[in-house]
């Protein structure tokens, strides 16, 4: 057995400059533009963006018989403009109280708080997004939603 954890890595490359890939993840209307998989909107996003800050996410899909949600509640933990953001990621209930992440059928033993990592570079005008999610397995549906969310930034971003 290994300590090192296999947890999920996404590396992407974006045609915009470095700066506007910053602002999709750090400017509150811009994120709930692209965020979350396929099929999934965010009505709300609060977001202070620095060092301590906290962030409030809530993703909704919609569907003939009811709406459902899911809140996320975090800290910023490194605000580098533009290069690295490092924020906390949980569970949470529209109060912003953290859900253990089993209660929201997780598998056992997945952590309660898990930790998202952006790393962005510029080259000949072009971004390059790395982006870990620390507690997240590679191949999981949080693995997914990540690639169909950054599928969408794309789309957005290509517009911009």
């Amino acid at each position: 057995m290994s300590d090192q954890q296999d947890w999920v890595k996404i590396k992407r490359v974006f045609d915009a400059p470095i700066a506007s890939v910053w602002n999709m993840w750090t400017d509150p209307e811009m994120f709930k533009q692209w965020y979350g998989p396929m099929g999934m909107s965010v009505p709300t996003a609060e977001m202070d963006v620095v060092v301590g800050g906290t962030r409030k996410i809530c993703m909704e899909i919609k569907s003939p018989e009811r709406t459902m949600s899911m809140w996320f509640i975090g800290v910023y933990k490194e605000v580098n403009s533009p290069s690295r953001l490092v924020y906390t990621e949980s569970m949470c209930d529209a109060e912003g109280t953290i859900i253990p992440a089993e209660s929201m059928g997780m598998p056992p033993g997945h952590p309660d708080i898990t930790e998202v990592i952006v790393e962005l570079s510029e080259a000949d005008g072009k971004t390059t997004m790395t982006m870990v999610h620390v507690g997240v397995p590679d191949g999981s549906p949080g693995a997914g939603g990540w690639n169909q969310a950054f599928d969408k930034l794309e789309g957005v971003i290509g517009k911009g």
